[in-house]
């Protein structure tokens, strides 16, 4: 059932009711490139790691848990049964020396700033999504493609955006595989699902970061837009 609309984006009246307080954030940027690799893009990618690994240095799991971000988002995933996987990727760059790595440029800048942030961003290519987006709840049966062709069978109860062919993302099982960020992307959407407890201000710090990630690559990129919109 239709709900509340926003330009370019609905959010139906069952996840405004499941998810009272939540929100989601919304950038959308051409003129981007997404090479496989970059020198500027991985001397920032090996900063932030260094930056990630003083500010943790003497900290245990439950320390990390317990900034108000991740708590919220911890608390979200135990509904499933899951872990938050921002939270895992993090104590592997903070307490395991890993590096901060993604395939494609653009994957890179978004999960360096889902590390800074501990915010939890969806990437699309623009081109390859079809018609606006809903906010949406999960129902039972819902499937849909994930990155390398994995079959979901999404949540019950999970937030999910959906465009006019279907899901392109959910919050505990992730993005579609139609819609991902390709080698020739050239405008992306960045979607980040924030449930209640993170605020509006954190989002677009959040997509400030995705954007400062991306113009280590495209210099020329621009941001068309950055929105947060209320759910419930």
């Amino acid at each position: 059932m239709a709900g509340a609309e926003h330009a370019g984006l609905t959010v139906s009246q069952a996840c405004a009711a499941a998810y009272p307080g939540a929100s989601v954030g919304v950038l959308r940027m051409t003129g981007v490139r997404n090479p496989e690799g970059d020198a500027v893009l991985d001397a920032l990618l090996e900063q932030t790691a260094a930056d990630i690994r003083d500010r943790c240095a003497g900290l245990a799991r439950t320390d990390l848990i317990a900034r108000p971000e991740l708590a919220v988002y911890a608390a979200y995933y135990r509904r499933f049964d899951k872990t938050y996987h921002v939270l895992l990727q993090l104590e592997s760059v903070a307490f395991k020396g890993k590096p901060l790595r993604a395939r494609g440029a653009l994957v890179a800048a978004m999960f360096r700033a889902e590390l800074e942030t501990g915010l939890l961003t969806a990437g699309h290519d623009a081109d390859l999504m079809v018609g606006g987006l809903t906010v949406d709840l999960v129902a039972a049966g819902d499937r849909y493609t994930g990155i390398g062709g994995r079959p979901i069978e999404a949540a019950p109860g999970d937030m999910c955006i959906r465009d006019g062919a279907g899901i392109v993302s959910s919050i505990v099982y992730g993005p579609d595989d139609r819609s991902r960020l390709r080698d020739e992307t050239r405008a992306a959407v960045f979607t980040t699902y924030a449930p209640a407890g993170i605020g509006a201000d954190a989002v677009i710090r959040h997509h400030e970061a995705i954007a400062i990630g991306i113009r280590a690559v495209s210099p020329d990129s621009i941001v068309d837009s950055q929105e947060v919109f209320d759910v419930g």
